[in-house]
C-alpha cells in the first residue's frame, strides 16, 4: 500500500485517507511516575502514532542503571556538576602588540538537567568585562543539529566545543569529573596546559624591566593576625606612686594583644578615691622597654635604602638594604617578657605584675611550659573604719523618723515591717494585743492607789496606756499615753 500510494501523482482523488481502518484516536498522556517520582514521557501523539514533525528520540543524557538506579537524573545527580578547564581564542584587529588573545574559562556541566554554564577566569588589568560568559541553560548543538542540545557524551577533555560562535578547547577537568566519566566507560585523555597569552607575556616582560622608584619589602603580618585574632593576655599590675606628692598606690589591668604584639593599660579606680575614672591609662600601642628621646624625622623607618650606583639624579640607583644594617632598633616588650613578679618600665613608671587570668595561665603553660603562677601579694594600708554617730534626739517627731533624716540627703520615712503587720494584726476576736495592769512606783499617797492598763500591740511594737476612772479619786481617768513607740531609757 505505501509503495502504490507513493507511485500515484499527488492530485485530488489520488490520495488515500490514512484514518481508514484505524480505531485508536486518543492522545497519548505525557505525565507518568517512575519510582514514585513524577516524570514527563515523550510518547507518540495521536493513537500511538507520531504527529508529523514530532521527534521521538530523547535528547538527554543516558546513564547506566548501575549509577542512577530507578531514580531520574535530577534526583540521582542533584547538585553534582562536572567542571572542565577550557579556553577560546579571540581575534584582535588593528593592534600592534597582539593579534589574538587567549581567554581562559571554566565550563560547568550540570548532570541533573544537562545545562551548561561558562565562567571566564578573572585576569588582573585585562580591561575586559569578565565573569559569566554563558548563563546556565541547555545549549543547542551547532546547525544543522540545532534542534538537539549538548549531553554528557559530547563533552570530554581534548574536544572542541562550539558554543554560540565561540569554539572552546577543553584542556583539563577536576578529579570528580574524571572519575565520573570513567564510570560511564568514557576514556578521559590526560590534561594539557593552556597556551600562553602573548599580550600577558608582553606585559610581564615590561613589568620585569621596569625599575621601581620605591623599593618594596613585603612585611607579612597576616598569618599572626589570623592565628591570634581576638586572643588577649590579661595581667593585673600594681603601681606604687606613694613616693610622689599626692600619690597613692594604684591597681591597673594590662592587656597584651597577641594579634599585633600591642599593649594597653586600664586603671581600676576604687570608689570614693577622688580620681576621675578615665577609660584608658595607656592607649594601645607597642610599648618600648625604656624611655627614649624623641628621634629626628627619618630616623625610624620601616625600610632602609642604600645608594649603590652614583649620585642621585644622574643615573644613580638605589637598592633595598635586606640586612637592615643602618636600621635603628627599638626594643619593645614581647609576651616572653611578661611574667608574674616582673617589673615593667612604662614610660618611667615601675609596674609590678601581680597576677593573671585563667586564659593567660593556660597559654603560658602550653607554649612556655610555666607551671607556677603564684600571685604576688602587695602590702596595702588598711583604711580606718569610721563609724558614723547618730546625733541626739531633738524632740520633734519620733526617734526613728529623726534618725532617718541623718541616713540620706533626701529624708525618707522609716520602713515598716508589713509582713509582721499582716501576721499580728487583729483578726476577728483575736486582737493580738497584750494587756498588763500596772501601778505607779511612787511614795506620794495621792498616786499610790492609781491603776493603769498597758496595751502592747504586737503588729508594730507600739505601747498605749489607759487609766480607768475611779470615783471620788479627784483624778480624771482615760488615755494616759498616746499609742506609739517608746525608747528604752539610756544609762546615765
Amino acid at each position: 500500500r505505501p509503495r502504490f500510494a507513493m507511485s500515484l501523482p499527488f492530485l485530488p482523488g489520488n490520495s488515500f485517507d490514512k484514518n481508514i481502518g484505524r480505531d485508536k484516536f486518543h492522545k497519548s498522556h505525557a505525565f507518568d511516575y517512575r519510582a514514585d517520582v513524577p516524570v514527563v514521557e515523550n510518547k507518540p501523539g495521536i493513537g500511538g502514532e507520531r504527529i508529523p514533525g514530532q521527534d521521538l528520540q530523547k535528547n538527554t543524557s543516558v546513564y547506566p542503571k548501575g549509577i542512577t538506579g530507578d531514580k531520574p537524573p535530577w534526583v540521582a545527580f542533584d547538585r553534582q556538576v562536572l567542571r572542565f578547564h577550557a579556553y577560546f581564542q579571540e581575534a584582535v584587529h588593528e593592534k600592534r602588540e597582539e593579534r589574538f588573545r587567549i581567554r581562559r574559562c571554566t565550563l560547568l556541566f550540570y548532570l541533573e538537567d544537562d545545562s551548561i554554564q561558562v565562567n571566564e577566569t578573572l585576569e588582573e588589568n585585562s580591561g575586559i568585562p569578565q565573569g559569566t560568559l554563558i548563563r546556565r541553560h541547555r545549549v543547542p548543538l551547532p546547525p544543522p543539529n540545532d534542534h538537539k542540545c549538548y549531553t554528557v557524551e559530547d563533552i570530554n577533555v581534548g574536544k572542541r566545543l562550539p558554543l554560540y560562535a565561540k569554539v572552546f578547547h577543553i584542556t583539563d577537568c577536576d578529579q570528580f569529573t574524571r572519575n565520573f566519566l570513567s564510570k560511564l566507560g568514557v576514556k578521559v585523555p590526560p590534561g594539557e596546559a593552556s597556551p600562553s597569552n602573548p599580550y600577558s607575556q608582553y606585559r610581564n616582560d615590561i613589568k620585569r624591566a621596569m625599575q621601581p622608584h620605591r623599593p618594596y619589602e613585603k612585611i607579612d603580618t597576616l598569618q599572626q593576625f589570623l592565628e591570634h585574632d581576638r586572643q588577649v593576655l590579661r595581667f593585673f599590675c600594681h603601681w606604687d606612686d606613694s613616693g610622689s606628692m599626692f600619690g597613692d598606690p594604684r591597681d591597673l589591668v594590662l592587656h597584651y594583644f597577641l594579634a599585633d604584639d600591642t599593649i594597653e593599660l586600664l586603671e581600676d579606680v576604687p570608689p570614693n578615691s577622688g580620681r576621675e575614672a578615665l577609660p584608658l591609662f595607656l592607649n594601645r600601642c607597642r610599648l618600648s622597654k625604656g624611655t627614649i628621646a624623641l628621634p629626628q624625622p627619618g630616623v625610624l623607618t620601616k625600610r632602609t635604602v642604600l645608594n649603590v650606583f652614583g649620585p642621585m639624579g644622574h643615573g644613580g640607583r638605589m637598592t633595598l638594604d635586606s640586612l637592615r644594617t643602618g636600621a635603628v632598633a627599638t626594643p619593645c616588650y614581647h609576651e616572653s617578657d611578661l611574667a608574674i613578679g616582673a617589673v615593667l618600665n612604662v614610660w618611667g613608671r615601675k609596674l609590678t605584675i601581680c597576677d593573671c587570668d585563667e586564659f593567660t595561665k593556660e597559654y603560658y603553660k602550653t607554649k612556655y611550659g610555666v607551671e607556677s603562677f603564684e600571685p604576688v601579694k602587695v602590702p596595702r594600708p588598711q583604711a580606718p573604719v569610721v563609724t558614723p554617730k547618730a546625733p541626739p534626739y531633738n524632740g520633734f517627731g519620733s526617734e526613728r523618723d529623726s534618725l532617718a533624716n541623718c541616713l540620706s540627703l533626701i529624708p525618707k520615712p522609716p520602713r515598716k515591717d508589713f509582713v509582721k503587720f499582716m501576721e499580728k494584726d487583729r483578726q476577728g476576736l483575736d486582737s493580738q494585743v497584750l494587756r498588763f495592769v500596772a501601778a505607779l512606783d511612787t511614795s506620794r499617797p495621792v498616786d499610790t492607789d492609781r491603776r493603769f492598763i498597758i496595751f502592747y500591740y504586737l503588729s508594730d511594737d507600739t505601747i498605749a496606756i489607759y487609766e480607768p476612772p475611779q470615783r471620788n479619786s479627784g483624778i480624771i481617768g482615760g488615755k494616759f499615753l498616746e499609742r506609739g513607740s517608746i525608747a528604752k531609757p539610756r544609762p546615765q
